[in-house]
């Protein structure tokens, strides 16, 4: 069993900033980082720190892709099926203030130009109940999702970042869907981001599909059909919380491919992104699988998934 990232390679340029910029306001950053990013990156190095194997596909600029398939690469991802494009890669504008949080401008460069021809070549190198992985970075993802069902193949939608082409897409294929609180109230056309009602929303829309909704501090919250899970988050001192999400993706799917049960599955996920948040970056922020196995350390005990029918958030 193999997993395909199908996504985004992005160079971030992160700002430290006091504040986000507003609008007509000229803003001086106190540092300016640069690092390897895309939604498709990181969950592609989160998947393969949590121990399966893990192949990327996507496309970069021929000129300055270089430094994102090397970075893969010694992250032990598979990199033979990144495409070279005539354009510049992807690159994120990040700003980022003392408490962590940030705000992202997305150009989308050659993350944009792969062609059906393309998609056909990369799924050939897969099979019925591979994972396939996909977030809203790159193009021809209806396209893809048509031809991995085809297949048998596994599929997981980050459907980030939100936008209209999200509906348009064959969602009831989709065997996993991770989102956010906001992302989940976008889709489901709720003012509130209460996490009970969308994530009851979602399960009626998607009766098939596992649905996983991250709540940031608030932790995450699961519903399968009739099963719903809670599970609390790990409290550090955060950083930056640009990677978390796919941090959580990468490990909460490479716990499920292992055999392991959602409550573990979650709790793993919850480890790694908390580890993930403490630390600048984001591919570098992403933690090794040793770190979960040692986290007991930092976080204590196993904390105990409840029913969130029991607890309301």
């Amino acid at each position: 069993m193999k997993a395909l990232v199908f996504g985004s390679l992005n160079i971030d340029y992160v700002y430290e900033v006091e504040h986000f910029v507003q609008p007509g306001e000229t803003l001086s950053s106190e540092n300016l980082r640069v690092y390897c990013g895309g939604k498709g990156l990181n969950q592609s190095i989160a998947l393969s720190r949590s121990g399966v194997e893990t192949w990327h596909a996507g496309a970069v600029g021929i000129r300055d892709g270089e430094i994102l398939t090397n970075y893969l690469r010694d992250a032990d991802v598979h990199v033979d099926l990144i495409m070279e494009k005539e354009v510049s890669s992807g690159h994120a504008i990040i700003q980022k203030t003392p408490d962590g949080e940030n705000s992202i401008i997305l150009f989308g460069g050659a993350n944009l130009m792969i062609t059906e021809k393309e998609a056909d070549f990369v799924l050939s190198h897969f099979d019925e109940n591979d994972y396939l992985v996909l977030q809203n970075e790159i193009n021809q993802i209806p396209y893809i999702i048509e031809k991995a069902h085809e297949k048998g193949m596994k599929i997981v939608l980050n459907p980030s970042p939100m936008n209209a082409c999200i509906f348009e897409l064959p969602l009831s294929y989709v065997d996993y869907l991770i989102l956010n609180e906001i992302e989940g109230a976008a889709m489901t056309g709720h003012e509130e981001t209460d996490p009970d009602a969308v994530l009851n929303c979602l399960a009626e829309m998607l009766p098939d599909t596992h649905i996983i909704l991250t709540l940031g501090k608030k932790g995450s919250v699961y519903g399968y059909k009739d099963q719903r899970f809670r599970q609390r988050c790990y409290p550090v001192n955060a950083v930056d919380t640009t990677a978390a999400g796919d941090t959580f993706t990468g490990f909460f799917l490479g716990s499920i491919m292992q055999g392991k049960g959602i409550r573990e599955a979650l709790d793993t996920a919850a480890r790694a992104s908390a580890i993930a948040v403490s630390r600048n970056g984001a591919g570098t922020s992403i933690p090794m699988l040793c770190e979960l196995k040692n986290s007991d350390i930092l976080f204590g005990n196993r904390m105990e998934n409840m029913d969130i029918n029991e607890l309301k958030i």
